[in-house]
């Protein structure tokens, strides 16, 4: 390996687990996390799925910061496989057809993830036919 720096023990780590024939590999983008918290994103790498794409052989999934069409513009530009949507599926959860009918999204409610009840999970209104904007 020689390097020790992240990208070098990285890169290693994803070429030995895609000669295992795992399922896939998802990686999560950390300027979008980052941003999120409010925190530098200088010198982060762009896109973790672009720098890591070559060294993983089976199909990758990213997450983070996507929308509608950064998502098909990763998948179609071969950067990923799949793209995974977590807090605007908690506040969509008709996210696909809102994307197939361009539809607006809910926001989301950080304060409401992960606190055990029910509201933020259930209580989201579904699309209803005079949002679409097609």
């Amino acid at each position: 390996m020689g390097d020790s720096d992240p990208v070098s023990v990285f890169t290693y780590a994803i070429q030995e687990l895609s000669t295992r024939g795992i399922a896939y590999l998802h990686l999560i983008e950390p300027r979008a996390t980052a941003e999120q918290l409010g925190q530098s994103i200088a010198g982060i790498p762009e896109s973790t799925a672009t720098l890591f794409r070559q060294a993983f052989k089976g199909p990758l999934i990213a997450a983070g910061g996507f929308d509608r069409e950064s998502a098909a513009a990763a998948i179609e530009g071969g950067r990923a496989d799949a793209v995974a949507f977590g807090r605007d599926f908690i506040s969509n959860p008709d996210l696909p057809r809102r994307f197939k009918l361009g539809a607006k999204l809910n926001p989301y409610n950080r304060s409401t993830f992960y606190g055990g009840g029910a509201a933020g999970y259930t209580d989201y209104p579904a699309l209803e036919k005079s949002e679409v904007t097609v």
